[in-house]
């Protein structure tokens, strides 16, 4: 009956760092490897092993990282200014709060933009930047759903 409520449980923290992978103010692959962790210590590591438990909090910490310097490598690549992914940033963080999944798309690429024009770069590069960071950041959300959804294959697996 414990294994049933855990179970339960961690299926609830991974859904919602699932939802944190696209919802800001939500850690999403922490809190989905929190439910991964609750699971395993919970079952005595005996359905999830300690070492995958280390594997995917090592995984976590690489796709946080992945998340927060895909869109800086980006950007220093494009040879941004610092006003670029500033502006993405927080294009980001306000679209995602007031517009959702659309803010999520838009506000980046916005606020780059905006952020490069207030730099007075030439015609044409602001554009480019901002098309380019906000390709990093979508490959920052992609990468955090798919180790979120490994995580979710690993706990139901860990059922049967």
């Amino acid at each position: 009956m414990l294994t049933v409520i855990l179970a339960i449980i961690s299926t609830l923290f991974i859904l919602a760092g699932l939802a944190g992978c696209i919802l800001p103010l939500i850690p999403g692959v922490f809190v989905a490897w929190l439910g991964l962790l609750m699971f395993a210590a919970g079952t005595g590591f005996h359905r999830i092993s300690v070492a995958t438990s280390i594997i995917f909090f090592v995984v976590m910490l690489l796709t946080s990282a992945f998340d927060v310097l895909a869109p800086i490598l980006i950007a220093r690549k494009l040879k941004s200014c610092v006003w670029g992914p500033l502006g993405g940033s927080i294009g980001s963080f306000v679209g995602r709060t007031t517009l959702g999944f659309r803010g999520m798309i838009f506000g980046p690429f916005i606020g780059t933009l905006i952020g490069q024009l207030i730099d007075n770069w030439k015609h044409g590069q602001p554009v480019k930047i901002a098309f380019g960071i906000l390709i990093g950041l979508i490959a920052g959300i992609l990468v955090k759903i798919i180790v979120v959804l490994t995580m979710f294959g690993f706990l139901i697996s860990s059922w049967f």
